[in-house]
């Protein structure tokens, strides 16, 4: 569980995160969503203290991170797992060696023993018998799911997802949500995406936050996101055509 109490972030005289209160849930897929501009990255940033709220903390279970020492702080580094937006593997590695490198980092495991954990992981995003294969000649949906199991090989209690669709066509993406979420269910993961694709929230939005101009304007889920009167979200929510047809059919069937 991750909890977030009032943070505040400005860069100069502009206040980008105005306050924001929420909770992200163990187990659950958390979804922040809003428009360009909304403050999603910079939350993502704070979460993962790359950036330092001016004001409010971002507690991980009951330990605010604002106050963890260096060797708490890098202890929590190893809890979390990242999945970036284009992927960011490795050119120059192989498959094996890409999955590998956060055992490396931050484990001294015996070479066999990463080795046992890199199968066993590239079997569960059903990826087996590629190791010694390179991004370059493998598809961007493999790519996704390689990065996923790297996210993953370290058994994180955190995961975090930047636009993890980015670059991906309708069938493969709902491919990687699903996939997400089911990872998120069976090892206890507390997980949060940031995404812009409403494929996603409708897929996968367990617990969704919205952002609007730096300011936490509606929380929910998925099935409540398409019943909501908040004008800003009906406005994002239909804003592409798949989901003005599917409000068109609902107002026909009232």
């Amino acid at each position: 569980m991750i909890k977030v109490d009032n943070i505040k972030k400005r860069f100069g005289e502009e206040e980008i995160l105005k306050g924001i209160s929420t909770v992200f849930e163990k187990g659950k897929t958390n979804l922040i969503i809003g428009q360009s501009g909304s403050g999603k990255t910079v939350m993502l940033k704070c979460l993962l203290g790359l950036f330092q709220p001016e004001e409010g903390y971002i507690f991980y279970e009951d330990q605010a991170i604002q106050n963890m020492d260096e060797e708490q702080q890098r202890s929590l580094r190893e809890e979390i797992g990242m999945l970036f937006q284009g992927g960011a593997l490795f050119d120059s590695m192989n498959i094996e060696e890409n999955v590998m490198f956060p055992l490396r980092m931050f484990t001294n495991n015996k070479k066999a023993d990463m080795l046992n954990r890199v199968n066993e992981v590239l079997a569960r995003v059903n990826l087996e018998g590629v190791n010694k294969k390179y991004p370059a000649e493998i598809s961007g949906g493999m790519q996704k799911r390689v990065s996923i199991a790297r996210a993953i090989v370290n058994n994180p209690k955190y995961l975090f997802c930047d636009e993890p669709n980015s670059g991906l066509d309708p069938k493969t993406a709902t491919v990687i949500d699903n996939l997400i979420q089911e990872i998120t269910h069976e090892y206890g993961i507390t997980t949060v995406v940031v995404t812009h694709d409403m494929n996603s929230v409708m897929e996968i939005g367990e617990n969704i936050v919205f952002l609007k101009d730096g300011k936490l304007v509606w929380q929910g889920d998925n099935e409540a996101i398409f019943k909501t009167d908040n004008k800003s979200v009906t406005d994002f929510v239909y804003s592409s055509d798949l989901f003005k047809k599917i409000r068109d059919i609902q107002l026909k069937e009232q």
